[in-house]
């Protein structure tokens, strides 16, 4: 993303109470077992690091409505963030209205995700997502582009699950339960992140409202070993807060969560990377 899954003490961080402590896919196959209960069966039907693990396309839809993740067409989430040099960036999140065909035959929402810093474009992403019968969201890549005075510098990052060895990964289970472990993305020496479920009933303050009964995961990433990340889910709104508590300093909060026109959810789904769309 270890800490380990038993947790008998609490530490104050930031204000809030933490625990202390493959191939392509392409083609048709069995779905992916439903989440259980309990953390061992649990965790057992969720892919970790490069483990193979097939998807069927027709268990898999771009209309998602995860309790922790809901992904409506229109809604947008603005966050405010620190990053670990101190610089204030705003971040505009928009389910999109427009779907992508994945190359492991997967439909998916498309969700748009960028950065601005003194309103000027530092990155943009078309991320892409999709839930099975189960609930669970699987995340299956990204079309991502960074920006220096308004000319592209790279695009590194970018990957699509079915694409040379890309997997699709687990953002939210549909059924999280405490001690629940899974890989986020898995592209080889590019994305290689994991989630945690912590716990599930947190609380935050941040400027968008007080938030309860919140899912807390801890997120880590093979590739940088000392970063470790909490980030905080609320129902029905999604992620409210990030914290980086290692490999940086970085804050990322809710500021407002609003839904745009079907005009402007359709152009963030279609309008090219670094350009306004609305």
């Amino acid at each position: 993303m270890a800490l380990c899954p038993g947790w008998t003490s609490l530490v104050l961080l930031a204000g809030l109470a933490l625990p202390a402590g493959c191939d392509g896919e392409a083609g048709t196959t069995d779905a992916p077992a439903g989440p259980s209960s309990s953390r061992a069966g649990a965790s057992s039907t969720l892919p970790r690091s490069d483990e193979p693990h097939a998807l069927d396309p027709a268990d898999l839809s771009p209309d998602i409505d995860n309790r922790y993740l809901p992904l409506q067409p229109g809604t947008r989430w603005v966050y405010g963030e620190v990053d670990e040099q101190g610089q204030e960036l705003r971040v505009v999140v928009t389910a999109t209205a427009v779907t992508k065909a994945i190359a492991n035959g997967v439909t998916a929402r498309v969700v748009r995700d960028t950065v601005t810093q003194d309103d000027e474009v530092v990155e943009d992403t078309f991320d892409w997502f999709a839930q099975d019968s189960s609930g669970t969201v699987w995340y299956l890549g990204e079309d991502t582009a960074e920006f220096e005075d308004g000319e592209l510098t790279t695009r590194s990052g970018s990957f699509e699950a079915g694409v040379d060895g890309a997997m699709a990964g687990v953002v939210m289970p549909g059924e999280p339960a405490v001690g629940m472990s899974f890989r986020q993305e898995y592209y080889e020496g590019v994305a290689e992140d994991s989630g945690e479920v912590l716990s599930l009933d947190e609380m935050a303050d941040v400027p968008a409202g007080h938030f309860d009964d919140l899912l807390l995961t801890k997120d880590t990433d093979a590739l940088e070993p000392e970063v470790l990340e909490y980030k905080l889910y609320s129902p029905g709104v999604g992620v409210v807060l990030t914290l980086d508590v290692s490999g940086g300093a970085g804050r990322e909060e809710l500021l407002a969560h609003t839904t745009v026109s079907p005009d402007v959810a359709r152009a963030a789904g279609t309008t090219p990377l670094g350009r306004p769309y609305g």
